[in-house]
């Protein structure tokens, strides 16, 4: 199936209102949080959203169909999503329009060097930034006619999605033998909780992160460890409660 030929015949064409509409996006994203915050955008703006957790999950959906535009976050569980931007750079048809998201603005330019479009910086939740970003990116014929207002709102996740990211990080940092499950571990709670623009919790992954790095004794990076579940335990709860 190819989601990314359209025809006037049987494809709905953009609008000022909905300037995505006709669009299937393909995000490639591990956090619930940061997708349910792609879905309220796409809703929004007409685009329909489909979604892989991991690289292994992309390449399956990519077997059988290719969406008009691609978002690969680079923090991933399998790997780095610079592996699939790569690959897709140098695939015959080419997805029409790859963006890489994460968290980190310094991985932008490796994310350019590996061949994506764009990039989109996380926190996502900007309406408007989020259009002009994509539509920069898709044929004149893709285009909503005539002058368009930019949407000025930004969407909010409901906070049962960020609940779901908290219980997926307590699986993970109660399975850490391996260093590059932890690694993994740290990386996804720092990005979702940077997502959410969750300060405390930032910091406790950052100094977690920084302990590891510098070898600190086992007994300190586990206490790190131990603060840093015990803020993820306690923000599962509230939301589990809401």
């Amino acid at each position: 199936m190819n989601d990314s030929e359209f025809s006037p015949l049987s494809q709905p064409l953009p609008s000022a209102n909905r300037p995505l509409l006709g669009l299937t996006i393909l995000a490639v994203e591990d956090s619930h949080h940061a997708c349910e915050a792609l879905r309220l955008i796409c809703l929004r703006s007409g685009a329909r959203l489909r979604r892989a957790d991991c690289l292994r999950s992309a390449r399956r959906h990519l077997q059988v169909y290719r969406p008009a535009v691609l978002i690969v976050d680079l923090g991933l569980p399998d790997g780095s999503g610079l592996e699939l931007i790569a690959d897709l750079q140098n695939a015959r048809p080419r997805i029409g329009a790859i963006l890489a998201t994460s968290g980190d603005s310094a991985q932008c330019g490796a994310a350019r060097a590996a061949g994506a479009d764009g990039f989109l910086p996380k926190p996502l939740g900007s309406v408007a930034s989020f259009q002009e970003t994509v539509l920069g990116l898709l044929p004149a014929d893709r285009q909503p006619m005539g002058p368009r207002r930019l949407p000025d709102e930004v969407l909010h996740p409901d906070p049962i999605a960020y609940g779901d990211d908290m219980a997926h990080a307590l699986v993970l940092l109660g399975n850490t033998e391996a260093a590059s499950t932890l690694d993994y571990a740290l990386q996804f709670l720092a990005s979702v909780a940077h997502n959410a623009q969750d300060t405390p919790l930032m910091d406790l992954c950052t100094k977690a992160q920084t302990l590891r790095r510098s070898r600190a004794p086992a007994p300190t990076i586990q206490a790190a460890l131990a603060r840093l579940a015990a803020a993820v335990r306690e923000r599962q709860d509230c939301r589990a409660a809401i």
